[in-house]
């Protein structure tokens, strides 16, 4: 074991760093949307795509323009998908609380969701009521009675908080907390989708995101904000490098190391949420079952570490008992958690680049 994990352990303490897995490119030459997507994917990964507000702040500094295509665009005229506002949480039609006929969509576009009386109803996205804004480091909810829009909404919570309360588990109690009145939620509907194909719901918008017929591909404006232009204008734009690589062959989990080490620069570690949504997206495209990390159990000290040399500080277990022993070596599962398994099992594997 190198010395600097050993000096970790001894500390007892967690090593922080920022380390992106993917990487922005501002192209200055100007392109309509779909020549600026065939000249990211001819020389980069594809248009930039963003996950989280982390990524936000990225692309903002990547570049003094504030007027350039990115990979959003619209991909339905008429089918909408749900999603929810802080990034991470996916949406499951398993997982509502709906009132009675909801959503209904009613008599104009209701692609957002207020609770009430624990229960949620679809409402335009631009009436005022009042909200729910979540704490993401202690689990806090903050009831804001002051009314706003969904989107002001959504930017107050940001601001001030992490983002508007998101997620079925998260929502449950909300009555207790915040009483029965109309009060916005992080659920909203749109028919935006990215370039790669990336089922991300995060959403920077200024104004609206109820696209119109002529405006259906997105841009950066001067605030940081995205806002819809017609995609035959011709703009800067952002593409984005993937700096990760999932490899389609079965092998050991010293196997998998290997081969990263050899060819790229390491398998794959996990220290923050933001890693792991970009992990995930790219564990779903295996075809084994689980994929393999860059994390193992040491006997010698009774602990899990990452091979770059940095203890397990954020984790996404499965809610199950791990059975530590010699000989364990964490994967991650299509849908995300992480499990362990006998480090000579075979499966596909993630490299950093």
């Amino acid at each position: 074991m190198q010395w600097s994990l050993f000096v970790l352990i001894l500390m007892g303490q967690c090593s922080f760093f920022t380390c992106h897995l993917s990487e922005y490119h501002f192209i200055q030459e100007r392109k309509t949307w779909d020549e600026a997507q065939s000249y990211c994917r001819e020389n980069y990964t594809d248009l930039a795509t963003v996950s989280d507000m982390r990524d936000v702040e990225r692309l903002i500094n990547s570049s003094q323009t504030t007027d350039a295509w990115i990979g959003l665009h619209s991909i339905s005229s008429t089918e909408r998908s749900w999603h929810w506002s802080l990034p991470g949480v996916e949406f499951k039609k398993s997982e509502t609380a709906w009132g009675t006929r909801q959503p209904d969509n009613g008599a104009t576009e209701e692609n957002c969701v207020v609770i009430k009386g624990q229960q949620w109803y679809d409402y335009p996205c631009d009436k005022e009521c009042g909200f729910i804004c979540y704490n993401e480091p202690n689990q806090t909810y903050i009831c804001g009675y002051e009314t706003k829009s969904w989107l002001q909404a959504q930017s107050y919570c940001r601001e001030h908080h992490t983002d508007l309360v998101s997620g079925f588990k998260l929502i449950n109690d909300i009555e207790y907390r915040c009483g029965s009145s109309d009060l916005w939620i992080g659920l909203f509907r749109d028919t935006w989708g990215w370039s790669d194909g990336k089922n991300f719901s995060c959403r920077h918008w200024e104004n609206s995101f109820e696209d119109e017929a002529s405006k259906t591909c997105a841009k950066t404006t001067s605030n940081g904000k995205w806002s819809s232009d017609t995609c035959t204008d011709k703009k800067p734009f952002y593409c984005y490098d993937d700096k990760l690589i999932l490899i389609k062959e079965s092998k050991t989990w010293d196997e998998a190391l290997t081969y990263c080490r050899e060819n790229h620069r390491d398998l794959v570690s996990i220290t923050d949420p933001h890693q792991q949504r970009w992990v995930e997206k790219k564990a779903k495209m295996a075809d084994t079952e689980f994929v393999w990390l860059g994390m193992r159990y040491t006997c010698t000290l009774d602990l899990w570490f990452w091979v770059i040399d940095r203890l397990v500080c954020f984790d996404n277990w499965a809610q199950q008992e791990k059975d530590e022993q010699c000989g364990m070596a964490a994967v991650m599962k299509r849908d995300g958690e992480w499990y362990e398994k006998a480090d000579n099992e075979k499966f596909h594997f993630i490299c950093a680049l």
